[in-house]
Formats: C-alpha cells, structure tokens, sequence
C-alpha cells in the first residue's frame, strides 16, 4: 500500500518530489523519504513521520538535483523502527543507486536467507533491501540496469512495484501480475512515476498511461522510454485498490476510481434493497459508495457523521489499540440528523470491525431508530500476503462466521455485502485479472499460509494456482 514517486525535470526535483508523496500520503502515515542526485553526489532525507512532517523548506532545498525519489510507507514487512525508512541507499563501483518499493515479496526471506549464507549483511528488515541488493548484484557484472531488472522478475515473487534512482536517471517497474499500481505523467519540463494519478495532478502534469504488468520505465533528461522485461497471460490487479486503498479521484489501470465506488453503491441497493430515511456515508471512503446508493434507491444522501480532518486512515495505523483511539476522535455524529431517523449507512468495506461497531454505536446512542449497514466490499475472510495489513484471520471479523453473526458483532439493525460478481461488474474488469485473495482465499500465486510471506510455489517452473495463474516469460526466455 505504500506510495512511490519518481521525477525527472529541469526545474528540480525536490518541491515536486514533496507535492507528489502529500498528494499519496493517504497510501502510508508511518515514515517518508526523498533520494535526489547531483553531479556526483545522492542526497537523501528520511525519517518516520507525515511528510509535512519530515520536510520543512530548509531540508528540501538541500536536496539537490534534477532527478530524484519518494516514498511513504506504510508497514506490512518490517517493524516500525527508523532502519525501516525508505529510500535505501547502495553504492558500487562509482554507481549510487537509490530504491523505493510499494508491495510484499512472499520469498524475500528465502533470497535473503540465500544472501546471508554468501556473507551479505542487512540493515533492515523489508523487502526493499532485498530488492536492492539484487539489483547491486546484477550491476557489478553489468552496468544495464534492463539486465537487472530482469533478473529480479526471474527472482521475486508477489506484489512490488519499484521506484529507482540510479545515479541521474530514474528507472520504474512493476510486477508481471499487476497487482500493485504505477503510471506515468508528463510535467512541464519531465516527467514523473507514481502509484496514483493523483500525484500527478498535484504537479499539474498530465497522465499518460499505467505502467504495464512487467514493464520497465526509464527517464532522464531526454525524455522517457520503455522496454517489456516479462509477460504474463493474465493480470492480478488488487481489488482492495478500488475498494479502499486508491483515493477516488485517481485513475487506477485505465478507469476512474469514484466511477468504479459509485458503480457498486447502485449494485448495493439492487442486491440488499431497504427502507430509509437517509444513505448516510462513513467518510470518506465510504461517500461515492453511498452517493450511488441514493442514486439508484431514491433515498436522500445525508450526511450523519463529520470527520475530523486532521485525522489520518485508522485502518493503516499500526496497532489495534492506535485504531481504537483514533476512531473515538476521528468521527462525530450530526445528532439533528441522525435522531429518530432509519438510517442506511454505507461504507467500503469491515476488515476487523473496529470501526463499524463503534460507528453503529455513535448513531445508535445520536438516537437513530434503525441502523442497516451496506458494504461495498464481499466480506474479507482470509489474510492478505501481497501488501495489506491482515497477516491472520483472527482479526477478520467475517472469518469463519456468517453474515447474521458479523451482524449481531457489529450491532446493526442489518447487514448486507456487494456480491462479489456485481463488486467485479462495477470495476468492469474479469474477475479472472484482479486478485480476489482477501475474498476468495485463491491467490495470483501459490501461498504456503503455514510460512505466510516466506513461501511460495515458483511459478515460474509451471505450477498453477487454483484460480488460474499461468507461468510469466522474460523476454530473454521467449527469444
């Protein structure tokens, strides 16, 4: 879930590099981080913290140079301690190489076990560093970057999208399968790499496209240019991007993330209609959602609860005991609104549960007669591996338990979840090129759940997953 940004732009790097990661905070609150390169010489700034936080104009202004990196993370490999911050830092040979990363490997500690029998040392404890240095590996045989991409394409396994700065160049690419986000925008004077399309609107640039399954992007002072490392025969876009993740304004693998949300809020009242006075969203997340069930069933869109705006996403933040905190200051309901009134309440989706039985109780004690819950998401019963943090089915609510009981947890008059054919109709895409593992349990790649992030099949060598993955050719195999 963590943001990336790259840019290339003859005006400097550093301010733009700044507007982009505010513009993803929303993908990560724990740390932030800029790698920039002059001359001869990487600068970097990093520490844990809100990116209005870590960088003031002083720090940014000593980050010199006209190409550069960012990150925000948010922890799902890794603790969060300061070794942890990205961008990391490699040299070699004359070479500064710069990484950031947005995913989970489900082998980084099988190639870094690798590593450390070879005498390797680590810093960290996230796959970033991992990916770095397979990346130094491969660059002290052979200065093209191309070459070692490749070879990490042949190694890693799971969910990465990559962010490099390789002296004054800037280099990006994604996994075969898609599953995490990038695309590319033009600048006034470069060009820019980042997770969202919202990055790019913030600079006022202009998007031209995603960055393909398995692509590598390479800019510089010349422009941009791109080569296909690896193919697969399908995609696994996250569908947790759509659901939650991805702010609704960004464009996500060629469509609109609000017109996907408001798509499946219309699905929502077809598939659990009920009678209401209000659609009352959960905001944020849950507001294009209830706009298209208020659409599409008649009822009045009201708001019911206010949100503090100077609250981050509890979902992301690290602790349960953080979440329940910050839930108790994050919302407040509009009594006037609420009071006597059968309320429909609409949000993205219930992962723990945390926050939907305290909402329910707020409305409940603000004096609602009737509170119907409505989901955009089917419910999610198994852990992610791929970059969510849901690493046991104990603390999802809808495991191993029916609705009626998630119902009666949660407090609610009533309960009801998108199906997940109509959630994949909504997004437009089939079903076969998302990854559906948080509700399905069928991941784009085999899952060893006894070693969790630390096994998987190869699936290189031609092993199929029930949900139909097929084995990804390098360009080099293919020839």
């Amino acid at each position: 879930m963590c943001g990336i940004v790259g840019i290339v732009d003859a005006g400097g790097v550093s301010f733009p590099l700044y507007y982009a990661l505010y513009a993803l905070q929303h993908r990560g609150q724990e740390s932030a981080g800029i790698s920039t390169f002059e001359g001869t010489t990487l600068y970097t700034y990093k520490a844990q913290g809100l990116v209005a936080e870590v960088f003031n104009s002083h720090t940014l202004e000593g980050l010199h140079g006209n190409a550069g990196i960012g990150h925000v993370r948010y922890p799902v490999s890794g603790s969060t301690v300061p070794e942890n911050v990205q961008p990391f830092n490699f040299r070699y040979r004359g070479l500064d190489l710069s990484i950031a990363h947005n995913g989970n490997l489900v082998n980084a500690a099988e190639i870094r076990e690798e590593y450390e029998r070879r005498g390797q040392i680590f810093c960290t404890a996230t796959d970033a560093e991992v990916i770095g240095n397979i990346i130094a590996e491969a660059l002290r045989t052979s200065k093209s970057m191309e070459d070692a991409v490749r070879l990490c394409m042949r190694r890693l396994r799971g969910s990465y999208a990559i962010v490099a700065l390789l002296n004054n160049t800037v280099y990006a690419f994604r996994d075969p399968l898609g599953i995490t986000p990038l695309c590319v925008g033009k600048l006034d004077h470069g060009y820019i790499i980042a997770s969202e399309s919202v990055a790019i609107d913030a600079l006022g640039g202009m998007f031209i496209r995603d960055v393909r399954p398995g692509e590598l992007i390479h800019i510089d002072e010349n422009g941009f240019s791109s080569v296909q490392i690896a193919t697969a025969n399908r995609t696994a876009h996250c569908i947790f991007e759509y659901i939650y993740f991805a702010r609704a304004d960004s464009v996500i693998d060629g469509t609109l993330v609000y017109d996907v949300r408001r798509r499946i809020g219309q699905g929502l009242h077809d598939a659990a209609p009920v009678r209401g006075d209000m659609v009352c969203p959960v905001p944020d997340s849950g507001t294009a959602y209830a706009a298209g069930y208020a659409e599409q069933s008649g009822i009045p869109f009201l708001e019911g609860l206010m949100k503090n705006r100077y609250m981050g996403r509890t979902f992301i933040m690290p602790t349960q005991q953080q979440r329940e905190w910050a839930i108790r200051i994050k919302l407040n309901t509009i009594r006037g609104n609420l009071k006597g009134k059968r309320v429909i309440l609409v949000d993205d989706s219930i992962v723990r549960g945390t926050t939907s039985r305290r909402i329910v109780k707020m409305i409940r004690e603000a004096g609602a007669s009737e509170i119907h819950l409505r989901v955009g998401s089917p419910p999610i019963i198994s852990p992610c591996y791929l970059g969510v943090d849901m690493p046991t089915r104990a603390e999802l609510i809808a495991s191993g338990k029916s609705i009626e009981m998630v119902r009666e947890s949660i407090g609610a008059t009533s309960l009801a979840y998108i199906p997940l054919k109509d959630l994949v109709e909504a997004i437009g895409c089939d079903e076969r090129n998302l990854c559906t593992g948080c509700l399905t349990g069928c991941y784009p790649v085999d899952i060893s759940e006894e070693r969790c992030h630390h096994s998987v099949v190869d699936y290189m060598a031609g092993t199929h997953h029930q949900a139909g993955l097929s084995t990804f050719r390098t360009e080099k195999q293919r020839t």
